[in-house]
């Protein structure tokens, strides 16, 4: 009897910023076609919200950045359609397993908040239960396949958002 073959990638079939963009495409025609949802309304300044989510905007893109130069320096497949060669451990990926997109995920919450979507909030958790059912899920099959002890190793240690 022949072991299972190991698959050659994760089997994520389009890039998962995409998600969180269908997220807020989503988000934007709830608020065009059905009714605006305001997270501040009446007379009420925006800027603290604002203020806020530029602030949270900017944490998820350099989270985000910071996984995607960790992944480089380490020539690994970044996309999820391309193999890996290695797990890495180092840089973002010591506290978070996928600090890609949890970088995204911040960025989205920014720009939510930045634009005073209520919407965007609401749709937010079908987004993050996409990007694990769909990407996350088969990432961590693949990896596991693909580096049985060391991907067991890093899961005890390393959780897999923030």
């Amino acid at each position: 009897m022949s072991a299972e073959p190991r698959p050659r990638s994760p089997g994520v079939f389009f890039p998962p910023p995409f998600l969180y963009l269908l997220g807020l495409g989503i988000a934007w025609v709830l608020e065009t076609k059905v009714s605006r949802i305001r997270l501040v309304g009446g007379s009420a300044s925006t800027a603290p919200l604002e203020t806020a989510g530029v602030a949270i905007m900017l944490a998820g893109f350099v989270l985000m950045f910071w996984g995607l130069l960790t992944f480089a320096r380490a020539r690994t497949g970044i996309i999820p359609m391309q193999p890996a060669t290695q797990i890495v451990t180092h840089g973002p990926y010591r506290f978070s397993r996928n600090p890609m997109y949890s970088g995204m995920a911040l960025a989205y919450l920014g720009g939510s908040l930045i634009v005073n979507s209520g919407w965007a909030l609401l749709v937010f958790p079908l987004v993050i239960l996409g990007i694990y059912h769909l990407v996350i899920k088969r990432e961590e099959r693949y990896l596991h396949s693909a580096f049985p002890a060391e991907y067991g190793n890093y899961k005890k240690s390393v959780r897999r958002w923030l």
